[in-house]
């Protein structure tokens, strides 16, 4: 299966996805902000970044952006429980896969990933 990177403030939303996503069969490694999800990156072999917008320290567009110009052929999936901030991922277009609106549903998220995986 995949190598996901998930970075996510939010203590309690970042366990349930890593759990749901293993239960598929991913290996998942969690950071609490862009700035640890970046050194995170470094240690290579990720197939899927999975990133809330809105996070401490560096954003996930920010995150995003360091991402892709590192990783050219990274995956990226953003999350966000803000539309402004939806809005804000536009110039991201060719460099992620979608954006996840949030609260989501636990199939919600496991579907969101295996699109973004097969993209």
């Amino acid at each position: 299966m995949a190598r996901i990177l998930i970075t996510e403030d939010e203590d309690s939303l970042r366990i349930f996805v890593a759990r749901a996503l293993r239960l598929d069969g991913h290996e998942t490694v969690e950071a609490a902000d862009g700035a640890a999800g970046l050194e995170a990156l470094g240690t290579g072999g990720f197939d899927l970044l999975l990133s809330d917008i809105r996070m401490p320290v560096m954003d996930g567009i920010e995150l995003a952006h360091k991402a892709s110009n590192a990783y050219p052929g990274l995956k990226i999936l953003l999350m966000t429980g803000y539309a402004e901030q939806r809005e804000r991922a536009d110039d991201l277009a060719t460099k992620i896969v979608d954006v996840v609106s949030k609260p989501f549903t636990l199939p919600d998220i496991r579907s969101a990933v295996a699109h973004a995986l097969a993209a």
